[in-house]
């Protein structure tokens, strides 16, 4: 079984049963999606379960107190719940002792097999950079986050977690406590808290298969012989992360990979389940 995190509040619903339906696209194993919220009605939660109990998987609906992180920064399209994952081993039921984090502005596009049972080598999370965005602003990122040693920036969105060993070594003081002496430091917050707390915790992987920007596939294929073209993406990467504002659900999208999303939702959409 895979055992699946999301956190999110309820504008992410419709984009979040698009991400579960690419899921169950590539994948044999049953998902169990463990959901961590504050602001989803229980209506809306019955749906979702609902959605998902149909196509044989399962949804287990976890209420966090908002009150949690109240005093924790939130700033332009980011929300209070992007934290949550942060203290996900303190609500986890006890058997689970690894599971993968996704932001719900994703698509899967092949099997996540590999990922998910990939041996942590005593690491906490397993994660990538986007490389071609971090090379410029990892000196930045180290010096702001005092991170001398760090193998690098890495992405939150995508996340293999080790719930057992957070359990023994990941406590709400030591994130609070960095919160409030870098709270005027931090421009991803959640992602900060991260690298500033545990950079060396963190196993590497490749973001063009696991955790593909598709914000920068179109400023990549303007370069001499690029090596991610449509049929590489096609076939090697896992997901496709539709990172910052612009999302392929909007009417103004212009991203090609935007396609990917369409994809998914344009079946659900037949279906008579709403995407948008």
């Amino acid at each position: 079984m895979f055992h699946v995190l999301v956190t999110t509040d309820a504008n992410y619903l419709p984009p979040l049963k698009v991400l579960m339906h690419s899921l169950f696209c590539h994948n044999r194993r049953p998902f169990r999606f463990y959901l961590l919220y504050s602001r989803i009605s229980e209506e809306e939660i019955e749906a979702l379960g609902e959605f998902v109990r149909r196509q044989g998987h399962e949804l287990v609906p976890i209420y966090v107190d908002p009150e949690l992180f109240h005093d924790a920064p939130v700033f332009r399209h980011y929300t209070v719940e992007m934290y949550y994952r942060l203290a996900a081993h303190l609500f986890l039921p006890p058997d689970v002792d690894r599971v993968l984090y996704l932001d719900p502005d994703i698509v899967a596009i092949n099997p996540m097999d590999e990922l998910y049972d990939m041996d942590f080598e005593g690491n906490l999370f397993i994660a990538a950079e986007h490389t071609h965005s971090t090379k410029v602003a990892n000196l930045f990122n180290k010096l702001r986050l005092k991170t001398p040693n760090a193998k690098g920036y890495f992405n939150t969105g995508v996340m293999m977690m080790n719930i057992a060993m957070m359990r023994e070594h990941v406590r709400l003081a030591d994130i609070y406590q960095f919160i409030r002496d870098n709270r005027f430091k931090l421009v991803l917050p959640d992602q900060d808290v991260l690298n500033g707390l545990y950079w060396d915790k963190i196993k590497p992987v490749d973001c063009y298969r696991y955790n593909y920007d598709a914000r920068y596939y179109d400023f990549l294929q303007l370069l001499p012989n690029p090596k991610h073209d449509l049929a590489w993406i096609e076939e090697n990467t896992v997901f496709i992360h539709y990172c910052g504002k612009e999302k392929p659900w909007k009417d103004h999208y212009k991203g090609e990979l935007g396609r990917f999303y369409k994809r998914y939702s344009q079946v659900l959409e037949l279906e008579g389940e709403a995407t948008v």
